[in-house]
């Protein structure tokens, strides 16, 4: 038995939207999607051997053959376009504080079985990139969600190498599809020094989110993408004036942010997206320090006299939201910018007031999609006015992500999402502050995916101090 102790423990939607890791891990073990994402606009099979993208519009699948759910039932391509449909629909693939976020993709769109391995998805809208929507589909048995009924939450059938054998009393227990793997066991500890305990204590093989001073056991150390930011509003308020949004990112030290919030477990976030997503500039990318820079930019913006921000606050998501606004209201106080807080302990509703729109100045929050694609379109293009959108525009960016959408050469799109990040640098939409570093420590090897999460398809086969099932 291989025994993973993490954060959090949850059988979810598997057509949910999802960027918790803990989450994502679990259903990687049961599920299978068409492609995979293994890098920054890279892709590999999964249960499609091979696809080929007509134009913008139109990708042809190709099915391996001999796929059957954990229920005994086929997985052909009439089962797949099931769930590419199932994540058409306006009601399914929430996430925190936004509905239906494959539905804004997928919506409208038609899914035509050509024979019983080959499929065929056709989008409304242009969207070169749709093999980010797809990586995030996990093909459930039709079956099963048929039997689920209201359960689908509870009664995860899929492809994978292990099936679900129980949930109760908050752990998980998956058994092996295929000879030489262990059963696994997915046991909750609320906090990092309760993992790191079960690791030491024998009570867990692999620990994640644990302080990285654990020792005697191996450890990895990753980079989590997910951007911790403040949204700025740029419809209303000071906010509203780029030079504002300049002056802002130049204030703010991230390197001692990050040794003061973080106890020095994340990097400097130098852009809108991280080092590890498609189209990131390195040669543009820098998280400059300058006040001298920012109080110039903020007299000639008409501040020179001072400047008071409202921020709306979360207690948690980040974890350390109480411990960053005292340090960042230091930072801007010295760039003459007075900022208070209203705090919002409520996470669910604080998302909820974010997505209408509702908050002051500023607000804390992250951005989590792998998709260079998705971060532009659901919380930039002031044209799609997404659920994160705060009324930034920027006519000559939207231009460029026009040609992407149409792109179906990568490496086009990566030079256009390239002069994404370029624009964004001068004319930034929001305040970027870190990204996370992530430790986790196991008896055996560790394996993390791109987006860092645990890749328990590989650690499964590597630690030889695990036992397996015969």
């Amino acid at each position: 038995m291989l025994t993973i102790a993490q954060a959090r423990i949850a059988l979810v939607d598997p057509q949910d939207c999802t960027d918790s890791a803990d989450t994502l891990a679990m259903l990687d073990a049961v599920f299978d999607p068409l492609v995979r994402r293994v890098g920054a606009g890279r892709f590999a099979p999964g249960l499609a051997e091979n696809w080929v993208q007509e134009d913008a519009r139109t990708t042809r699948f190709r099915l391996r053959p001999g796929l059957v759910f954990h229920d005994g039932t086929v997985c052909d391509a009439a089962a797949v376009a099931v769930s590419l449909r199932r994540m058409a629909d306006p009601a399914v693939g929430a996430t925190l504080g936004a509905p239906g976020v494959w539905a804004q993709y997928l919506a409208g769109s038609t899914v035509t079985v050509t024979d019983a391995r080959s499929l065929v998805l056709v989008t409304v809208r242009d969207i070169a990139d749709i093999l980010d929507v797809v990586a995030a589909g996990m093909i459930v048995s039709p079956a099963a969600l048929v039997a689920a009924g209201g359960e689908v939450a509870r009664r995860w059938v899929g492809t994978g190498p292990w099936r679900l054998a129980s949930a109760d009393a908050g752990v998980v227990v998956m058994a092996p599809c295929r000879p030489g793997l262990p059963v696994l066991q997915w046991q909750p500890g609320d906090t990092a020094q309760a993992r790191a305990s079960a690791l030491t204590n024998g009570g867990a093989d692999i620990a994640t989110r644990i302080a990285p001073a654990v020792t005697g056991f191996d450890a990895v150390t990753v980079t989590d993408p997910t951007a911790i930011i403040c949204l700025l509003n740029a419809a209303r308020g000071p906010c509203a004036d780029p030079l504002v949004r300049r002056a802002l990112n130049l204030a703010v030290d991230r390197a001692a942010l990050i040794a003061g919030v973080i106890q020095g477990q994340g990097d400097p976030l130098g852009g809108f997206v991280s080092p590890r997503h498609f189209g990131f500039d390195p040669a543009a990318a820098g998280a400059r320090h300058d006040p001298a820079a920012a109080r110039r930019l903020l007299a000639e913006a008409g501040h020179g006299g001072g400047l008071a921000l409202l921020a709306d606050w979360p207690t948690r998501l980040p974890d350390e939201a109480p411990a960053l606004l005292p340090a960042l209201q230091a930072q801007l106080a010295a760039v003459g910018v007075t900022l208070t807080a209203r705090i919002e302990a409520d996470r669910v509703r604080y998302a909820e007031r974010v997505r209408d729109s509702d908050i002051a100045d500023l607000c804390l929050f992250d951005s989590s999609p792998m998709s260079t694609f998705r971060v532009l379109a659901e919380k930039i293009d002031s044209r799609v006015a997404g659920s994160w959108w705060l009324g930034y525009r920027n006519a000559e960016l939207e231009a460029v992500l026009d040609r992407a959408r149409v792109a179906t050469d990568g490496a086009v799109r990566a030079e256009l999402y390239r002069r994404c990040y370029r624009l964004l640098q001068d004319d930034p939409a929001w305040l970027t502050l870190y990204t996370h570093r992530k430790t986790a420590a196991s008896r055996g090897a560790l394996v993390f995916r791109d987006d860092g999460v645990l890749d328990i398809r590989a650690v499964a086969v590597i630690p030889a101090r695990i036992s397996v099932d015969p």
